[in-house]
This record gives structure tokens, sequence and C-alpha cells, in this order.
């Protein structure tokens, strides 16, 4: 579907595809943006679009993104380490939880985003962590 939205007098065509789907993906002048809506609001209504919102902590837990060597596993989003599953030397599974970052208020599971053995922790309870921090080291 797109939706016009206004946005400061100026008008762009926004492209969404499926709004069921978690990130709902939205296409502005090209680009694609994920979102991902709280689940508690509802659907908006197509006679009130709104301009797509910046990502929110989603509900479910995230895959963490990997380093293009595939060695370590970034931090998804900024936020603070409250809770760590995984240490050093310790084998672990796809989706396996390896840590539980808060962020804005929201507790965030990062799991692992491949099978693997983790060689280094590289954060310790309480550290704040950047947007794509490496967070841990997997063996080569």
């Amino acid at each position: 579907m797109i939706i016009n939205v206004s946005i400061a007098g100026k008008t762009y065509a926004v492209k969404i595809e499926d709004l069921g789907a978690r990130p709902v993906k939205a296409e502005v002048n090209g680009e694609v943006f994920e979102v991902w809506p709280e689940e508690a609001a509802a659907v908006p209504a197509l006679s009130a679009p709104a301009a797509p919102a910046a990502p929110a902590a989603a509900a479910k837990p995230m895959q963490a993104p990997a380093a293009p060597g595939g060695r370590d596993v970034n931090s998804p989003l900024p936020g603070v380490i409250i809770e760590i599953n995984a240490k050093a030397g310790a084998e672990v599974k796809s989706g396996e939880p390896l840590l539980v970052l808060e962020a804005m208020k929201m507790k965030n599971t990062i799991r692992a985003g491949r099978d693997g053995v983790i060689a280094e922790v590289l954060v310790s309870v309480g550290d704040q962590v950047r947007h794509n921090q490496p967070l841990f080291r997997f063996e080569a």
C-alpha cells in the first residue's frame, strides 16, 4: 500500500508492505526502513496515515548482527548490559540467548546469530554499549 505523508510541508510517498509483519518494511524515496511498532499499538487507519517511526525495541528477542568477518556479535541498539548468559569457551547454538540489553526501559534478549564457540566476552554487566559495538567474539 502507498500512503502520502506530509512532514514540515514536504509530502512523501511511503510504500508499506505487510502491516502485520514484524518488522514492518516502509520504503521512502527508494530507501527501505524497518519499523518495529509497539505490539499494543493499533494498526493505523488508511484515513489517518502516519510517518514511519524510528525503530522501537522489539517485543520479541533480537538476533544479534555479525560483523563482516562473522566473528563478532554486535549490539543491535544502544543500551546497558543487565545480564550475560554466555562465557568464553561456551559452545552456543544459533538462537541461544547470549545477554540481556536494556534500552529505553525495555529488556532485549540478544541471541547468537550462528552456532559456534565464544572466544571472548567483550562487555560486563552494567556496561553502556553503543549501536554496533562488539559484544562477543566467536572462535574462527
